[in-house]
C-alpha cells in the first residue's frame, strides 16, 4: 500500500516533486526536431544529480536510462537512443526523482516542431483526463472515482484507455500498492485517504486500447500503430484535496 507520509516527511517528499517538475520543465525546450533522444536523457540526468537527488528509473528493473522517451506509437517506456525526433512527432516523456529516500513520477506528452493537429488533440485530451482524474482524488472516495473520471474524458473524446499499464501508489519506493486503472466503475477499489500518495497517469491511444512490448523488453507500442499520448502526476492526499507535488511552473499551459 502507498504509504501515509507523516508531517516530518511531507517536506522532502515535496522536494522530490519540485526537482523532477523543475527538470521536466528544463528539458521540454530541447524536444525538437534533429535532436537525439539520448542528449535529452543526458540532459535530464545531469539536472537531476545537479538538484541533489537521483534519477529514479535508471537501473530499475534492470532499465537503462533516466527518461523514458516514447514517441508516436510508442505508449510508455521508450528507451532513449540514436533515434532523431522528426517534425510532428508526438513525444512523450517519462521521468521519476529519488530524493533523500523519497519518490515522484512525472510524464507529459508534446508535439514536436510543425503543428500536427491530430497529436496536438490526443495530448490535449490526455492532459485534460489527467486533470479529471486528480479531481476525484479526495479523501473518502474510492480508486474507482479516479479511474472513471479518465474514463470518461477519454471516451467522450473518441480515445481509448491503455488497460495492461496503469497508475500506482508511490512513496518510499518507486511502485507500490494500489493500482489506479485508468477505466473503471464509480465506488469501487480502496478508499483513498489522507497522507496517501498516488502516481495518476493515463494513457491514451487513438485507436484500440490493445498494446504489445517490443523484443527490448521494455517500449510498449500500440498493436494497430495508433497514436498514444501519456500524462502523469504524483499527487498527496490531503484534508484539504489532492496536492500536485509534480505541477510545472504556473503559467505553462502543460501545468495549468
Amino acid at each position: 500500500m502507498s504509504i501515509f507520509v507523516e508531517e516530518r516527511d511531507i517536506r522532502r517528499l515535496r522536494q522530490s516533486g519540485r526537482i523532477l517538475a523543475s527538470v521536466l520543465q528544463e528539458i521540454k525546450q530541447y524536444i525538437l526536431p534533429g535532436m537525439k533522444t539520448k542528449i535529452i536523457d543526458e540532459i535530464a540526468e545531469d539536472l537531476i544529480q545537479k538538484n541533489g537527488a537521483i534519477p529514479a528509473f535508471k537501473g530499475y528493473r534492470g532499465y537503462p536510462a533516466s527518461l523514458c522517451i516514447s514517441i508516436n506509437e510508442q505508449v510508455v517506456h521508450g528507451i532513449p537512443g540514436d533515434r532523431v525526433i522528426e517534425e510532428g512527432d508526438l513525444v512523450s516523456i517519462d521521468a521519476g526523482v529519488d530524493f533523500e529516500g523519497f519518490f515522484s513520477d512525472s510524464a507529459y506528452s508534446v508535439v514536436a516542431g510543425d503543428h500536427n493537429v491530430v497529436a496536438e488533440r490526443i495530448v490535449d485530451v490526455a492532459q485534460k483526463s489527467l486533470l479529471e482524474g486528480i479531481k476525484h482524488a479526495i479523501p473518502g472516495n474510492k480508486i474507482g472515482d479516479i479511474s472513471f473520471a479518465i474514463e470518461k474524458e477519454v471516451k467522450n473524446a473518441g480515445y481509448s484507455v491503455v488497460r495492461d499499464f496503469v497508475g500506482h501508489g508511490l512513496g518510499r519506493t518507486l511502485h507500490e500498492e494500489p493500482q489506479i486503472p485508468n477505466y473503471g466503475r464509480k465506488n469501487e477499489g480502496p478508499f483513498i485517504k489522507k497522507g496517501m500518495v498516488l502516481a495518476i497517469e493515463p494513457m491514451v491511444n487513438e485507436k484500440s486500447f490493445r498494446v504489445s512490448i517490443l523484443d527490448d523488453g521494455w517500449t510498449v507500442v500500440t498493436e494497430d500503430g495508433g497514436l498514444s499520448a501519456h500524462y502523469e502526476h504524483t499527487v498527496l492526499i490531503t484534508d484539504h484535496g489532492p496536492e500536485i507535488l509534480t505541477l510545472w511552473t504556473r503559467g505553462d499551459d502543460e501545468g495549468e
